[in-house]
């Protein structure tokens, strides 16, 4: 039921957030640093990489439903899904953002979240409407995080991964049913 998939990426980011946290957050400054060379590197593995545990922790719940909503439709499909989604998010990010140094799965979960909408308004099936309500029922209230809120959140993130989402969802073929 691929929970097995989605127990190994929640595990690989608590390993790297226990590292992060024994290294004093050393890593995060390889956060997406907009309009710096540095932090080009960040555009890969911003998602990776959490401000601390508590960041981490608001992300794992969300992080798993969505990713595990996703990997029903095919592990080959997650991973072009999450790929995308962090690289477009990433560079937009890179771009466009305030100055900061910018981590954390939010992007992805906001980018799940756009993708598994919009899927159902493009898709027009049965299985893309039932994931569409779900993750409205469930998350629906996700859309305010990509207004300005908190200084040290980086809606910014929210809104580029959304929009990142969205736009996968106009581009990639729907999955064949039978």
């Amino acid at each position: 039921m691929r929970i097995t998939e989605v127990a190994i990426f929640i595990g690989l980011l608590w390993l790297i957030e226990f590292y992060n946290s024994g290294v004093g957050h050393q890593l995060s400054a390889y956060g997406i640093r907009p309009r710096s060379e540095s932090g080009l590197v960040g555009i890969m593995i911003w998602p990776l990489l959490h401000a601390n545990a508590s960041h981490l922790l608001a992300n794992t719940i969300p992080l798993a439903i969505l990713s595990w909503f996703l990997l029903l439709q095919g592990l080959r499909r997650y991973l072009l899904i999450s790929f995308w989604i962090t690289v477009i998010a990433g560079i937009a990010v890179w771009i466009f953002a305030r100055p900061a140094v910018h981590v954390g799965a939010s992007g992805l979960i906001f980018g799940y979240f756009g993708f598994l909408v919009a899927a159902a308004w493009y898709e027009k099936s049965l299985v893309s409407f039932i994931f569409a309500i779900l993750t409205v029922f469930l998350y629906g209230g996700l859309v305010w995080g990509v207004l300005p809120q908190a200084p040290h959140i980086s809606w910014e993130a929210h809104l580029f991964g959304m929009l990142a989402g969205i736009f996968l969802a106009s581009k990639l073929k729907p999955i064949k049913s039978g």
